[in-house]
């Protein structure tokens, strides 16, 4: 058996390790899915698209490190992941921002898998306050903080326009919210004990058009 810490909950975790678990965790899903109950590091590696010795550098800050002939027990691992970074209990999640992008997530049905909530739904705009959403009643920004209290709400998601963002921010930090998604193209001030991770949709396509564009050249040359 793989010997892991029973609490991975508190384990000290290198950024660069915490970006690659969730890849690793659906990647232990999908081999889960087609009844695969053993891998091998270079398997997974493969599957998760990354080097092998950095997948075993990644599992062994869980204290994993596989059994020799044998590799990683799929479920046992899975879960273990999933521990370290808080998906083994439900986190409800607060939307600001209910326009085309915001009502796409408040429909993702992955959240729930994974853990997630969509709890409460906010919005400035008076044509949109009053109205539902997935079944959940969009109520005035200005009632941030009764929602955020009502709904236990621990992961805020804003997809405002920029010019609103920074204000949202600071009624999410004012009603006790501190872990933040932005989607909003401007960056935001806030307390050091407040985490933002921000979503810049355009900067990755710009990204791809660079790859894009090497590509392109391989293949003239």
């Amino acid at each position: 058996m793989t010997i892991l810490p029973t609490d991975l909950s508190s384990v000290d975790i290198p950024d660069a390790t915490v970006a690659r678990l969730p890849v690793y965790l659906r990647t232990l899903a999908a081999f889960a899915d087609r009844k695969i109950s053993t891998c091998s590091s270079l398997e997974l590696a493969e599957a998760a698209g990354v080097n092998p010795a950095k997948l075993r550098k990644d599992l062994s800050h869980l204290g994993s490190y596989g059994v020799r002939g044998v590799g990683y027990e799929v479920e046992y691992l899975r879960y273990q992941i999933a521990q370290a970074i808080g998906q083994t209990q439900n986190r409800n999640v607060l939307i600001a921002g209910v326009g085309h992008l915001g009502q796409a997530l408040a429909g993702y049905r992955g959240f729930t898998t994974r853990g997630f909530t969509v709890a409460g739904l906010v919005d400035a705009d008076s044509a949109r306050i009053g109205t539902v959403v997935e079944g959940l009643t969009v109520h005035d920004i200005a009632d941030i903080n009764d929602v955020v209290d009502a709904q236990s709400i621990s992961i805020a998601v804003i997809t405002t326009p920029a010019e609103a963002a920074q204000r949202v921010v600071d009624g999410l930090v004012t009603a006790g919210v501190t872990s933040i998604l932005n989607f909003a193209p401007t960056l935001l001030s806030v307390p050091e004990h407040v985490d933002v991770r921000k979503v810049d949709m355009s900067i990755e396509l710009q990204i791809l058009a660079y790859h894009q564009q090497r590509r392109t050249k391989v293949v003239d040359a």
